[in-house]
């Protein structure tokens, strides 16, 4: 039986795609649910998935554009169950076989490397000759090593190696390889933010001692209750979605000659993967807690690589944060993410000297730079906006509060 496996759709607006990759060849036999192709479109990377297991035949090359819905290639059923048994059968023989030589290898290797590092002195030797020992027969039967070895071993002369770095070979040769839809996409929206906006970019710095206590006090707890580890981009993006009521024009938009204000505040949380940037969206950030947002993240991240998420996932957004401080940037102006006016970048926290209360002291302090579309964002707002942020990090319990002060709220001041 033949059947014909066609492109998915990655989303509503997306009516054609590009075959980046092919992760069979063509002829092979492929198991059911099989990733057997990436498609990618100008948003995201998606893959195809086998519907039978089979002999499969390609029928579109990689870097041909195809339409949603064709048929890509087809899979002969009829010759899947013989040849997938016989190959996973062969498979597992030769790995056995290549499990059993290593291990007779291994053996063999450390047994010449003891015989060859272990001083034997002449009647030693003998008396092991005389039972049948080797020196690793000798060595495994040693139950203790006592101080007095170990004060041996140090006395004896030490012979340093240095290491062998073989050098590079001087090349000329080019490498070409086509740019993806994604790729393309990306870099003209680059192109068209610094064309189309006028987009500035303030500064400040924020000390994170509170949230790494915060962190290393409830880290374990955390885990045991969620199942992951509690990061700092689920702070930052609850910080901004509570900064948002204190200056809501950062999470407006420009549409013609109308200004968007969204009364909710979906925030891009940029992730780095094999085929680009991508930004999967936390809708809601502003009604949900650190963990559910830091769940959230690790879903979203986790879909965006193993290319699993989906165009929705990835669209809309009113807002974006960066963190390159992951690699090990210092300050960066990161560029916005259109149709939203504001981005916030994270950077690597590093140990600086500070005045606290008089006192010089020695903090974890991070940068952090907010870019804006001046059209719509003023000064005000964007320095306020980042203040607010700063001020929300250093004192985390205020998220609970609205972003306002405690023990004003207390006294009702």
């Amino acid at each position: 039986m033949i059947i014909e496996i066609k492109v998915p759709s990655p989303g509503e607006s997306i009516t054609e795609v590009e075959i980046g990759h092919w992760l069979v060849a063509d002829g092979a036999v492929v198991a059911k649910n099989q990733e057997i192709a990436e498609v990618e479109s100008d948003k995201a990377t998606l893959t195809v998935i086998a519907d039978e297991g089979g002999k499969i035949k390609l029928l579109a090359g990689e870097g041909d554009k195809v339409a949603v819905g064709s048929v890509v290639c087809t899979i002969d059923t009829s010759v899947a169950a013989v040849k997938a048994e016989t190959k996973a059968e062969a498979e597992e023989k030769e790995e056995k076989k290549a499990e059993a030589k290593i291990e007779t290898k291994a053996k063999a290797e450390i047994s010449a490397e003891a015989d060859s590092k272990v001083k034997v002195t002449d009647v030693a030797r003998e008396m092991m000759k005389e039972h049948g020992f080797s020196v690793e027969d000798i060595i495994s039967g040693l139950k203790r090593i006592g101080k007095k070895e170990v004060e041996a071993v140090l006395q004896l002369p030490k012979t340093e190696v240095a290491p062998v770095i073989a050098p590079k070979m001087a090349s000329r040769e080019l490498e070409r390889e086509k740019m993806s839809s994604l790729r393309r996409k990306l870099s003209e929206r680059l192109v068209a933010v610094k064309n189309e906006t006028a987009m500035l970019t303030t500064f400040n710095e924020i000390d994170m001692s509170y949230v790494m206590d915060l962190r290393a006090k409830y880290q374990q707890k955390f885990t045991e209750t969620h199942g992951l580890k509690l990061g700092f981009m689920a702070f930052f993006t609850k910080a901004v979605a509570t900064a948002m009521d204190f200056h809501p024009m950062v999470n407006a938009q420009i549409d013609g000659d109308e200004i968007v204000m969204p009364q909710f505040v979906d925030v891009g949380i940029a992730v780095s993967t094999p085929k680009g940037l991508m930004v999967p969206i936390v809708r809601n950030a502003e009604s949900k807690s650190i963990a559910q947002i830091e769940v959230e993240i690790k879903e979203l991240a986790e879909k965006a690589r193993n290319k699993k998420i989906s165009v929705e996932e990835l669209s809309g957004g009113t807002f974006t944060i960066t963190n390159g401080g992951v690699f090990g940037s210092l300050l960066s102006t990161p560029i916005i993410n259109p149709p939203q006016s504001a981005i916030l970048g994270m950077h690597n926290i590093v140990d600086r000297p500070v005045a606290v209360n008089g006192q010089v002291v020695i903090r974890p302090m991070m940068y952090v730079a907010l870019s804006y579309d001046h059209r719509i964002i003023d000064g005000k707002d964007s320095v306020g906006f980042l203040v607010k942020v700063k001020e929300l990090i250093e004192n985390p319990e205020r998220m609970f509060t609205g972003g306002h002060d405690a023990g004003k709220l207390l006294l009702g001041l």
